[in-house]
């Protein structure tokens, strides 16, 4: 407290105290204990009312120690039990994480990890995938800006995931525990098939197979893919100590349409540990039909690259760049894009007015507005030579197909002259346009049906830059393509628009996940919030069937259905309200990535452990381990002092004592007749 707090309190008290003297005790004529009480009690509720009014601070120091963070990581995975590690991995976690020595040196914390990183709560070694470098993120967000080591108790075969040697902070130690035999036993292994989900009939499509051997002798090898009883190829591969890997590069033929389910299997005359990392099934999906694009410009922009690039990500699409004038017939397209129209495009507009192509018309500041009026009924354009930077703005009602938002408003903004976009007749607006965040209720990304004919509209050039945007912030293309797709697939269908759609891969491998999409519209064809939408499974084989609810999101809704064995299944979805049904199927192929591995990666752990001038441990070295983390004199606890200041006023125990004290004077000064 300051001086002048210290003087004010006295001269509180010396108010406080003469006040109650003259009250009671001056010129009384004798001072009884009722007296001297209520002396007490007015001088307590004038010094209380004071205090209140000089309201001091009041500070108390109070001493924490802070541990050093220590986490204990498990790997819940799997393959820990296929490696026969489970009883010890658990004995080891078990013994670290109840150490008395180490609970009071460091703040003890456990956590466990598979395809999720949670608190250590269930431990079952029942986890589809083994994602170490989830471990490793986490732990960085959860421990920001501390020194601290990790103690890692896994068989280091990650399949899921970046690399984890590299995920962890290098300034923070790490301790991997290897649990699992690692003795080396011969073992051959597809550990990795590469194959495009749809091919062509009629055609050859690739196969990439990567195959690994452990072992110390030389051995040759059998190699083979087969449907059913047909043997597609065969060859044979050899292996030796000092070639223990091998790419092969296959054509396989697409000579049925439909989905071929397909074998790939390594054998050799020499005993196995594990055979179930010999065989790898998949499947491709042979469609006997092809979109053909034609992206028709006069200009050489990026954007045509891109939007080949990403239309082609799929292999059922093929798109061809042509200038206006190389266009002598569109009988061979079944999609038309026009980027930047102008006079030059009179007769492919002409050309399509026989046709009758589901078109999409992109503009920019290169565009014949004019040319567009005159051609097109869809849209009404006036428009100044003022260019403009035009955001996105993603509208979650928009229901022609089911879109997420990608972060449409993230992306760098499209150019195009600044004017006015009038709509003609009905159209679907799945991207509105803002300039400087302002909305303009102008549509940037539109949809138009007439007569039969499909047409889209994007206004603006640049689209490219929204394929490099979205590849910085995923590190991928795959959210822009598949946003490319749908738009391409809205196109090449001229079907008329059902109440039910229903999105679904025709297979799934076992341990991904299984997801199953839907939307359902009303008589207005507008997306339906409240519908009530189920799904019955039934497993083609065993007749078992399971039913769930498919839960909303911002445009669809959608269902997981993670955990199904291997098998063929049949599903119904069903609207509850309307009884609409949608049925068809799908195949879970029989494929546990955890089941590949025969020895735990100790190389890779060892790397980590180098890396993070750690060292990895054996299961039946953890006593050395702790006699480590003991040791080392970087990790100790630190004392802070708290210093807490608060206002007296703060304190509402004393504004009750002070009604306390009043209420008891005026009660006993009216029970003794003073009043």
């Amino acid at each position: 407290m300051t001086t002048t707090t210290i003087l004010l309190l006295l001269v509180s008290l010396l108010v406080a105290a003469g006040l109650s003297f003259y009250q009671y005790l001056y010129k009384a004529k004798s001072k009884t204990k009722t007296t001297l009480l209520l002396a007490f009690l007015r001088f307590f509720s004038i010094f209380g009312l004071l205090l209140l009014l000089i309201n001091p601070i009041i500070t108390r120091k109070s001493v924490e120690t802070v541990k050093t963070p220590l986490p204990i990581v498990i790997d819940n995975s799997a393959s820990i039990f296929d490696l026969k590690a489970s009883s010890s991995a658990k004995e080891v976690f078990q013994k670290l994480s109840e150490d008395k020595d180490l609970n009071d040196k460091f703040d003890v914390q456990t956590y466990q990890f598979d395809t999720d990183f949670l608190p250590s709560d269930t431990i079952d070694f029942k986890g589809s995938q083994t994602n170490i470098d989830l471990a490793a993120k986490s732990l960085k967000n959860i421990y920001k800006n501390q020194y601290f080591p990790t103690v890692l108790i896994s068989d280091g075969n990650q399949t899921s995931g970046e690399d984890y040697v590299f995920g962890f902070k290098p300034e923070n130690k790490v301790y991997p525990i290897v649990v699992g035999d690692t003795a080396t036993y011969l073992d051959l292994r597809i550990s990795q098939l590469n194959v495009n989900k749809y091919a062509f009939y009629k055609n050859k499509f690739p196969v990439e197979v990567f195959l690994n051997y452990a072992g110390t002798k030389s051995i040759n090898t059998t190699f083979k893919i087969a449907q059913g009883t047909t043997v597609l190829s065969e060859q044979t591969v050899a292996f030796s100590p000092s070639r223990k890997s091998a790419t092969l590069n296959l054509l396989l033929p697409a000579d049925r349409v439909g989905l071929q389910l397909l074998k790939a299997t390594i054998s050799s005359k020499e005993q196995e540990k594990n055979t179930y990392n010999n065989i790898k099934n998949f499947a491709v999906e042979v469609i006997d039909q092809k979109t053909e694009v034609a992206l028709i410009s006069a200009i050489a922009h990026p954007d045509l690259g891109a939007i080949k690039r990403s239309i082609e990500s799929n292999a059922q699409r093929k798109v061809t760049i042509l200038k206006p004038n190389q266009v002598s017939s569109l009988s061979s397209f079944n999609i038309l894009i026009l980027y930047q129209p102008s006079g030059e495009f009179k007769a492919v507009f002409e050309q399509n007015d026989t046709a009758k192509i589901n078109t999409w018309i992109i503009t920019g500041n290169d565009t014949d507005y004019g040319f567009l009026n005159q051609n097109q009924s869809n849209y009404s354009f006036k428009m100044s030579s003022q260019k403009e930077d035009y955001l996105a703005s993603f509208d979650s009602q928009f229901n022609l197909f089911a879109l997420d938002n990608i972060g449409f408003e993230k992306f760098p903004p499209l150019e195009n002259p600044f004017g006015a976009i009038t709509a003609s007749g009905n159209s679907n607006v799945l991207l509105y346009s803002t300039i400087r965040n302002i909305p303009t209720d102008q549509p940037l990304l539109a949809f138009a049906e007439n007569q039969g004919r499909r047409t889209a509209f994007l206004f603006g050039e640049n689209i490219w830059k929204w394929r490099a945007d979205s590849y910085l912030a995923q590190k991928s293309f795959a959210d822009f393509d598949i946003f490319l797709d749908k738009t391409i697939q809205y196109l090449a269908s001229n079907n008329s628009r059902k109440s039910l759609v229903v999105n679904h891969e025709r297979f799934y491998n076992s341990g991904e996940g299984i997801e199953i999409t839907a939307q359902f519209f009303n008589k207005n064809y507008e997306f339906d919030e409240k519908a009530r939408l189920t799904i019955s499974v039934t497993n083609s084989k065993t007749k078992q069937a399971k039913q769930y609810d498919l839960l909303r999101t911002s445009n669809a809704f959608k269902v997981n259905l993670d955990g199904l064995a291997a098998g063929n299944y049949t599903f119904t979805v069903k609207e509850l309200n309307s009884n609409s049904v949608y049925s068809s199927s799908f195949e879970v192929l029989d494929f546990d990535i955890e089941k590949q591995f025969v020895n735990p990666d100790w190389n890779k752990l060892n790397q980590l452990a180098n890396q993070t001038k750690g060292k990895a441990y054996l299961a039946n070295q953890t006593d050395l381990l702790i006699k480590q983390l003991l040791a080392d004199d970087s990790y100790k606890a630190v004392q802070k002092t708290l210093v807490i200041k608060s206002p007296l006023i703060d304190w509402i125990w004393l504004l009750v004592l002070i009604a306390i004290s009043l209420a008891a004077e005026w009660f006993i000064r009216k029970y003794n007749g003073m009043l």
